[in-house]
């Protein structure tokens, strides 16, 4: 018989996470609320817990061997969607600090939600567009790793993401195989924005965490006014 618990145990174990029962414990938990709401309000497209533990947690849970994670204080999650990857990497490695952001206000009142509910205390989620919360003094330029895993070509998502990254810091995406093309079209942006893509790291079978350092300040016109970096991509 499936045990979910003692699977999501193993893939804690593999990525080196410290009291991986007690954190596959609450994992589970915050997978059971989230399929049950899921019912009312469209947090994934997932519907199976077999599914979820590989799609979600297990290929969230792909960066805990880069040394960028592995450094990083302050973690920001940018699209968050249902919590992924943030969540999980709150629960495997809670001495780190997460701001989740998301531009669907419904989404980030779940997520409190739950975090209150399980217990999940060193997240933060907060509801806005990236182009907007990337000028705010508190946010720009405040955190040693930005992650995320929208859907979105990487010209735009860079305008996003590395606005928020500290000089020295990283940007991290999670990128289909096959996006050779779409990196190679965005250098010119991640340059202008201040990043150097540094590695491209195998994550799972089917996918790629395309790695770039912030090596300067990004200019103080990006992000564009919000739209804009969809609509024009650098």
């Amino acid at each position: 018989m499936w045990n979910g618990e003692n699977e999501l145990t193993m893939v804690l174990e593999k990525a080196g996470v410290s009291d991986p029962e007690e954190k596959a414990g609450k994992m589970m938990q915050y997978m059971e609320l989230v399929l049950d709401r899921n019912q009312q309000v469209n947090l994934t497209a997932i519907r199976t817990p077999e599914e979820f533990i590989r799609r979600h947690y297990e290929d969230s849970l792909e960066i805990c061997g880069l040394s960028c994670f592995r450094e990083a204080r302050q973690v920001l999650d940018l699209g968050t969607g249902g919590g992924f990857p943030g969540i999980p990497l709150a629960i495997a490695f809670p001495e780190k600090n997460y701001t989740l952001l998301d531009s669907l206000e419904k989404r980030i009142r779940i997520i409190r939600e739950f975090c209150r509910e399980i217990g999940i205390t060193n997240v933060e989620a907060i509801h806005g567009r990236a182009e907007d919360l990337g000028r705010q003094e508190n946010l720009r330029e405040q955190f040693d790793l930005c992650v995320s895993r929208a859907v979105a070509d990487m010209r735009v998502l860079s305008e996003y993401c590395l606005p928020f990254v500290k000089p020295g810091g990283w940007f991290v995406a999670y990128k289909s195989a096959g996006c050779q093309d779409e990196l190679k079209a965005a250098e010119n942006a991640v340059e202008l924005l201040g990043g150097k893509p540094e590695a491209l790291e195998t994550a799972g079978s089917s996918h790629l965490l395309v790695c770039i350092r912030k090596v300067t300040p990004t200019p103080d016109k990006y992000p564009r006014r919000a739209g804009t970096p969809s609509k024009k991509p650098l």
